[in-house]
């Protein structure tokens, strides 16, 4: 059986490697960015089965990522989790119209996070 991959996008280095290793003990590889923009610099043809992105971040936000995402050929249907700090509705829905297809708030359980990887990765 094939591994699926995972990419993490977050800045916080520390948060990476929490939400990288519950990925690892479950089966999942890993690919790691620490922005939306270092995540578009590493779309590049690799086989992606989901991705895990915060939302406040430099350079890029993960809205902004999505919507790049999401015009980007091989990569317009990959599934998408965020995992931020951001509980308020209306960044919600801005999330959910750019694509996101699970919102998980911080601080969070690796079993909820897990479950939910489990059921959208493709």
């Amino acid at each position: 059986m094939t591994t699926k991959t995972v990419m993490i996008v977050d800045d916080s280095g520390s948060f990476r490697t929490v939400v990288k290793l519950a990925l690892l003990k479950a089966g999942y590889g890993v690919v790691e960015a620490g922005d939306g923009k270092d995540a578009a610099a590493k779309l590049d043809g690799r086989k992606l089965n989901l991705i895990v992105c915060d939302v406040n971040m430099p350079n890029m936000d993960g809205i902004s990522f999505l919507k790049h995402l999401r015009t980007t050929g091989s990569y317009k249907f990959t599934p998408v989790i965020m995992l931020t700090t951001e509980s308020q509705e209306a960044k919600k829905a801005e999330g959910k119209a750019a694509g996101a297809r699970a919102w998980i708030t911080k601080p969070f359980q690796p079993s909820v996070l897990i479950d939910a990887v489990n059921r959208l990765c493709v």
